[in-house]
């Protein structure tokens, strides 16, 4: 039974998993509220979707200690849909968003985070880090409208006096999560003195009962599909993202490894069971998955606790959760914003290339003025043109003569499309000898760009009436250079002593 418990991750440590849970669902309420508005939708839609997505990720996710649920990054999205066409056809498309990122799971794409760089991972925190801060920025307003005097005064001292909890009492004592403390003492001056400041229940009544299964009331045809698929496509792929790099995120502060393809999975299973249910969907969630690991969860126990908290909070405590001051809940979320901003990320500036400083920043103020999926987007577009220009820059050859007196050229560097103008400049076929040998032992063909340059240079040798001769090629690259036989003479037998050049000429850099 232990063997198994470990093996699944289910908790190394029940305490702290049980606690850190019960303070995650603390903030998971007025989160999942406010998203719901966001989305157009009921309070229920939203919290529904935090206890469904929080519980079944939490157990086949292929992250232990990550939360999610819903998520202010799909309410955006979702809220065109349903204001155009209704909550139904909201659901039918979170159960068609499942579909496609169980599909994505099965296919293994999950293993193309591997591609973020860490530049775009910098970017991507402090820009969460920065749409939480503002937000938390909404709870200081009435209306749309900033508080004045006093009940601004109040709800920014309560703000700080839970920040301060947060920050001081773990040096007094670890056993109890710090934040859940802060809830509690917070609460308990309000309550105590009659503080007048605004609470959960000012926002919503998080009564309920138990979800119930519930077939989207759409017509099930093809102009459906036509006005549900764009927006699940953009819904699945904004999940999986915020989702696997949350979870990359928490592999580097844990020190362990999550499994990519398995949390496609789980958030396609949690988004198709979701919206069967009258949820609004959800994907991994930055904000309560710090909370979770600052305090202590680790384990699968407290993302299950979390959800199953959050039910008893809307079957039979929903008037407890009601009267928990926004104050204290907002001062939860302020130092999880400090926690996420990548503060080292200021110091590196100057340090490093001023092309990774460049992707940082946009990253981060994409991910404020739009949404996640389409900052790392851009940041992975960026990154990989730099790494291109970089690498054009970087291809040169060497000349000498074997043993025959035959002139060999040798490559150095990747040919790929962004390198094809430096290699094209590099032979002289005018003023070479009859037979030419390139030899790629230090260089590698990378695409069909490249395939065509070799064709080029083959067809201007042809035109000339001289011999051209490839050897040392990977298997890769013979495989590709095969349509290019009819111009240039592959050699497929390697020469050990091949590489015994004479009289070397000269060195080209691209």
């Amino acid at each position: 039974m232990i063997r198994l418990v470990r093996r699944f991750n289910l908790t190394e440590n029940p305490k702290a998993d049980i606690l850190s849970g019960i303070t995650v669902a603390l903030a998971l309420v007025p989160e999942a509220i406010a998203f719901a508005f966001v989305a157009g939708v009921a309070p229920l839609v939203g919290l529904y979707a935090a206890f469904m997505v929080g519980l079944i990720t939490a157990i086949f996710g292929g992250r232990s200690g990550m939360i999610s649920g819903a998520t202010g990054a799909l309410a955006v999205v979702m809220v065109a849909l349903v204001a155009d066409h209704g909550v139904e056809y909201l659901f039918a498309t979170v159960v068609l968003m499942g579909i496609l990122q169980l599909l994505a799971g099965v296919l293994s794409l999950g293993k193309f985070i591997r591609l973020v760089p860490y530049p775009v991972m910098l970017g991507f925190v402090n820009g969460l880090a920065i749409v939480i801060f503002l937000a938390q920025l909404g709870q200081f307003k009435i209306d749309g409208t900033w508080m004045e005097g006093q009940t601004m005064g109040l709800m920014v001292g309560l703000t700080l006096l839970t920040m301060v909890i947060i920050w001081g009492f773990p040096k007094l004592t670890k056993a109890v999560p710090s934040p859940l403390v802060a809830i509690l003492v917070v609460s308990g001056l309000v309550i105590g003195f009659n503080l007048d400041t605004r609470s959960v229940g000012d926002l919503a009544s998080v009564a309920g009962s138990l979800p119930s299964f519930h077939i989207p009331a759409v017509p099930f045809d093809l102009e459906t599909l036509r006005i549900i698929f764009p927006y699940a496509l953009i819904l699945a792929l904004i999940g999986l993202i915020e989702s696997l790099l949350t979870l990359r995120l928490i592999d580097e502060m844990t020190d362990t490894r999550g499994r990519t393809g398995k949390e496609c999975i789980g958030q396609g299973l949690a988004n198709l069971a979701t919206g069967f249910f009258g949820g609004m969907g959800g994907c991994a969630m930055i904000g309560q998955s710090m909370i979770n690991i600052n305090s202590g969860g680790r384990g699968r126990l407290s993302g299950i606790t979390a959800a199953l908290a959050l039910l008893v909070f809307i079957l039979f405590a929903s008037g407890l959760i009601e009267i928990i001051p926004l104050a204290a809940l907002t001062g939860v979320m302020m130092m999880v914003v400090i926690g996420t901003f990548a503060w080292g990320s200021i110091r590196l500036f100057g340090k490093i290339p001023k092309e990774d400083v460049f992707v940082i920043v946009t990253v981060t103020a994409v991910t404020v003025a739009t949404d996640l999926a389409i900052a790392v987007i851009v940041g992975v577009i960026i990154a990989a043109l730099v790494f291109a220009w970089k690498s054009a820059h970087h291809l040169w050859i060497t000349t000498g003569k074997d043993e025959k007196g035959t002139r060999v050229y040798s490559l150095h560097g990747p040919l790929f499309f962004g390198s094809v103008q430096s290699f094209q400049t590099l032979f002289t076929p005018k003023e070479d000898p009859d037979h030419i040998i390139i030899d790629f032992q230090n260089a590698r063909v990378w695409d069909h760009s490249a395939l065509n340059a070799i064709d080029e240079l083959g067809e201007k040798y042809n035109t000339l009436g001289k011999k051209l001769q490839l050897v040392h090629l990977s298997a890769d690259c013979k495989l590709l250079l095969k349509k290019a036989s009819h111009m240039v003479e592959l050699d497929t037998i390697e020469d050990p002593h091949y590489s015994v050049f004479t009289d070397y000429t000269k060195e080209v850099e691209g």
